[in-house]
């Protein structure tokens, strides 16, 4: 498998650096026998009465902030949390900070860099109580976009409901599971009147969704995340396989954490504990029948997975078909629904 053929050329114009207005109005392209193009409102239409609809009900944590050391100005964005209480970071511009510098943030709070590690990372410690400081995240700290949209805008306040899904509770991403971002009370009300279930899962998503494939596939190493199922959940979905249902995944976070979860053929388990699953091209998918799914970066993880779900081919003459029709791309772009490869 060579990672070149994962790759595609995406005019910038196409790159979303805001959702759209109104979400529920964004493009979905329909990639079933053939290439549909209709609008995510209409979802509704391609779901049966007997299906369950998966999704993930992770919560962004706002924990990119702005911080000064020595008169520079640190841009900090904290995305995973340690045993010992520390947490791993991203610092930018990584290079005017060195081990033991701190950082001061709001309230005159400081940030201390106890070791930098590889691509701007490093492992950092906050003088706020740690029983403090999600709320002082809340009170100080800006949605964590992608690195692709902070090239060329900073976070701001819009991006606190935008770059949130409507059903968020469980606090804990760097991310949004970003299919997710189209609902609204309304499409999610008419899909629960239509179809067996509605279920919500748990995937904190880490920052490692954005790590680019920078070796050969086979050396990729996929970061770790934490995922949930509760046993009631589990056995809804494995209800619906046996009843003949479709279990229809929201996003690529929920698809991972489902076939995470897969005991054989139809059936998962109850799941509290880390998956560093790497779906790709030859890989045997045991529960997810329909993925809706935004449109990825090329020569990425994701793009790999859904390749493996849909097929290389469809999903390259897709993503061509997206590209000619003008659809918006990535994290606040346009939706596409595919059918698992059979």
């Amino acid at each position: 498998m060579n990672l070149n053929d994962f790759d595609f050329d995406l005019p910038s114009e196409l790159i979303a650096t805001r959702p759209n207005n109104p979400r529920e109005k964004s493009k979905m392209l329909v990639a079933d026998n053939d290439f549909r193009h209709t609008t995510f409102d209409f979802l509704l239409d391609y779901l049966d009465k007997k299906d369950v609809l998966v999704i993930n009900n992770t919560k962004v944590l706002p924990t990119y902030l702005v911080g000064d050391l020595n008169g520079s100005q640190i841009k900090v964005t904290a995305h995973k949390k340690l045993d010992n209480g520390y947490w791993l970071a991203y610092l930018k511009p990584a290079r005017k900070v060195k081990d033991g510098d701190q950082i001061i943030l709001a309230d005159k709070n400081i940030v201390t860099v106890e070791e930098k590690t590889n691509f701007g990372e490093a492992i950092v410690s906050f003088s706020v109580a740690e029983k403090d400081l999600i709320n002082f995240f809340e009170t100080n700290g800006s949605m964590p976009l992608p690195p692709y949209i902070l090239k060329q805008r900073d976070s701001d306040e819009s991006d606190i409901n935008d770059y949130q899904t409507i059903y968020a509770t469980n606090e804990g991403s760097i991310a949004a599971p970003t299919a997710g971002l189209h609902f609204n009370e309304k499409v999610l009300e008419n899909i629960r009147n239509k179809i067996s279930a509605i279920v919500n899962v748990t995937l904190h998503v880490g920052a490692g969704t954005f790590s680019p494939i920078r070796d050969n596939i086979e050396n990729h190493k996929m970061h770790s995340e934490f995922g949930h199922i509760s046993k009631e959940d589990a056995e809804i979905i494995n209800n619906c396989k046996l009843d003949g249902g479709r279990v229809i995944a929201v996003g690529t976070t929920t698809l991972r954490l489902l076939e995470s979860a897969a005991v054989g053929k139809d059936l998962i388990k109850e799941f509290q504990e880390e998956t560093d699953i790497f779906i790709k091209p030859g890989f045997k998918f045991n529960i997810v029948d329909v993925l809706l799914t935004n449109f990825h970066l090329p020569k990425s993880s994701l793009l790999l997975l859904i390749s493996a779900f849909a097929g290389s081919e469809k999903v390259k003459l897709a993503y061509e078909e997206a590209i000619k029709n003008r659809y918006r791309f990535f994290s606040y772009g346009d939706v596409s629904l595919l059918y698992k490869n059979e």
